[in-house]
């Protein structure tokens, strides 16, 4: 079926009649179908686990933090990078590079140059707020392992470092400044001098992949000093590192853009570049948005952290579904509940005689036999980790007293709900 947008540049005479190869059934061809609904779909469910996050935030853990402000932020700014790549994708800038030539007018032309610079602003801002976010949450989780939060800051000074050529490469791509990027048979080309889109974006894709890189590579590291067993780290893997795809959507983005500049019909691959620009985008913010959902939905991370073994009611009782085999109490979703009612989010907040960074329990050489019975209405409730063997338990106990070890362990369990159990750190 021909459109009758392409009927109409035929029958006006604007196809070039020695182009045999330009019919009406070739320049009527078109994918935008798919990478619009994946636009919209990646979008809608990125948008929906910012927001399930969000609540889980402040009605969960009620700690509403920078990580949290700035996922929203470039959430806000990935739902209008998504408008603006629906409405590139119905003026026609994925299709046929001929059909942009002799079909688009002069003006529809010039329309989409200006939404495609408005659109990867955007999209570029959105990433370095997502990514700093991350940072966010990673400092928040390191703040008493000064080596981390060294490379942490680094980190960040690069991504500011690498956010600041990017954006200027958008802004001042032509000289004088414009909204434009003319093809070379644009009569505006002899107004401006512009480096080429490919070359921009390839440059700004590439810096893009490194610091996709730089950001993930930071919870392998934190995963790697951890002192647990490996079986362990494979399911904390599961928690922390979802943006290993993120990486790959980097690549593939690279690759839809070279192919874009050096292709005869660069425009043909462009739909499915803001496809996979939106999958970056939402990809990022749902790996970063992850760790936040387990007190949610702990009985489903324990699939993947090992951590969990009971479930709280919503009476407020501890209904514990497991039983220990080391004379240790079952586990529960990381609360501990004590005989007066009190709620600890962890075991740092435990009634004083009980030490949170052992595996054992004692109570206060004190004679209170109320503040005896605190202690052991919240021993018998607190959550242990199931130690794989007597050596395990060892191993924890030996090297649950090291300093930043011990500090860092408190704000893992502080953050995803482990019980009460030594996760001593390797020195950096």
């Amino acid at each position: 079926m021909v459109d009758a947008d392409v009927a109409a540049a035929f029958a006006a005479g604007r196809i070039p009649p020695d182009m045999s190869w330009i019919t009406p059934e070739y320049l009527s061809q078109s994918r935008d179908y798919a990478p619009t609904v994946a636009l919209i779909f990646v979008c809608v469910f990125a948008t929906l686990v910012v927001l399930v996050r969000c609540y889980a935030r402040i009605f969960s853990t009620k700690r509403f933090g920078l990580d949290d402000v700035l996922a929203v932020s470039s959430n806000v700014l990935y739902v209008a990078f998504v408008v603006l790549c629906v409405i590139l994708i119905k003026e026609g800038s994925g299709r046929h590079i001929e059909y942009i030539q002799y079909v688009l007018t002069p003006d529809q032309v010039n329309l989409t140059e200006i939404n495609d610079f408005a659109a990867h602003i955007i999209y570029t801002t959105a990433l370095f707020v997502c990514r700093m976010s991350g940072l966010s949450f990673y400092h928040r989780l390191c703040d008493r392992h000064q080596r981390l939060l060294t490379v942490i800051k680094c980190a960040a000074v690069f991504l500011i470092c690498a956010y600041l050529p990017q954006l200027f490469l958008l802004i001042f791509h032509c000289l004088p400044v414009t909204g434009l990027w003319p093809y070379a048979w644009q009569a505006e080309s002899a107004d401006f001098t512009c480096i080429t889109w490919g070359a921009v974006y390839s440059v700004n894709s590439g810096l893009s992949l490194v610091c996709d890189a730089i950001l993930f590579a930071i919870p392998v590291t934190m995963i790697r000093l951890l002192q647990v067993s490996l079986s362990r780290k494979i399911k904390l893997s599961f928690v922390l590192l979802p943006g290993v795809a993120v990486i790959i959507i980097s690549i593939v983005r690279l690759y839809l853009v070279i192919v874009g500049q050096w292709a005869d019909d660069g425009s043909w691959p462009y739909g499915p570049m803001l496809a996979i620009e939106s999958a970056e985008i939402g990809g990022t913010l749902i790996a970063l948005s992850v760790p936040a959902l387990k007190p949610l939905f702990g009985s489903i991370f324990a699939k993947f952290t090992g951590t969990f073994h009971g479930s709280v009611k919503q009476s407020g009782t501890f209904n514990s579904t497991s039983r220990r085999t080391d004379g240790l109490p079952s586990s529960g979703n990381g609360r501990s509940f004590g005989s007066r009612g009190n709620i600890y989010d962890n075991y740092g907040d435990l009634p004083a005689g009980w030490r949170g960074d052992t595996l054992q329990h004692e109570r206060k050489t004190t004679d209170s036999s109320t503040d005896t019975k605190v202690g052991s209405g919240v021993g018998e409730r607190m959550g242990f980790k199931k130690m794989d063997s007597n050596e395990d338990l060892l191993e924890d106990r030996e090297l649950s007293h090291q300093g930043s070890a011990s500090d860092f362990r408190v704000q893992v369990q502080k953050e995803f709900k482990f019980e009460s159990n030594a996760i001593p750190l390797r020195p950096l």
